[in-house]
């Protein structure tokens, strides 16, 4: 059982396997949760040797403890393989540390695919904290993230990256502020799935790069 975030070369180690495509993608179909733990479940007890197959780690906000919740209350045995997450392994590919001394003491991870609902987070919360941000799911609410957090006490010129298709061919990261971060995505066209970076960490990206192109003309 497969999600949409899979890259489909990674199904060929399955040969001989039956796959189940359970993705969920923002405006596309999605499978409901209740099915996708209904089908975990019942492929298990029919005695079935079960793989469930996310993107990143199957725990941080991919409805891994949901799922782990409903085997466990239907008595199915399971184990979670930890993964890496994109809050850290897109951050990592483009150059840009997690945590940095002098810089950030924390990292807070959010959502944002709530944006706008009764459910969004208290952005305002979050930038009074001073720390680094990462924002799963924020592409579509770039913007509205962006006002809030700025509403919040954030300044417009907070240094701010997005890391699109990471660790992939497709990848592309595109640095700005946060004042001007929804308006340079929308004209670079980035598309899901992609993660954005809010804070100082953003701004070592450059400096990173800048040392390993010296040192690659240095050994030329």
């Amino acid at each position: 059982m497969y999600d949409a975030l899979v890259d489909p070369s990674a199904l060929r180690a399955a040969e001989g396997a039956s796959l189940h495509f359970v993705g969920k993608r923002r405006g596309g179909h999605s499978a409901d949760q209740r099915e996708i733990n209904a089908l975990l479940v019942a492929l298990a007890r029919k005695g079935d040797r079960v793989l469930r197959l996310k993107g990143g780690d199957p725990t941080l906000f991919a409805r891994g403890g949901e799922e782990a919740l409903a085997l466990a209350a239907a008595g199915v045995p399971f184990r979670i393989l930890p993964g890496v997450s994109s809050a850290l392994g897109a951050l990592a590919a483009a150059a840009i540390p997690a945590t940095h001394r002098g810089v950030s003491k924390a990292l807070i991870l959010a959502t944002g695919h709530a944006v706008g609902t009764a459910e969004d987070i208290d952005w305002a919360a979050l930038a009074r904290t001073g720390q680094p941000i990462v924002v799963h799911m924020g592409l579509a609410g770039a913007g509205p993230i962006a006002a809030a957090l700025v509403a919040g006490g954030l300044n417009e010129d907070t240094p701010a990256a997005m890391v699109a298709s990471a660790t992939t061919p497709q990848e592309q990261v595109l640095v700005a502020d946060l004042g001007t971060l929804a308006a340079r995505v929308a004209e670079a066209r980035l598309r899901p799935p992609a993660v954005i970076v809010i804070g100082g960490i953003a701004r070592l990206r450059e400096t990173l790069l800048a040392t390993a192109r010296c040192e690659a003309w240095a050994s030329a």
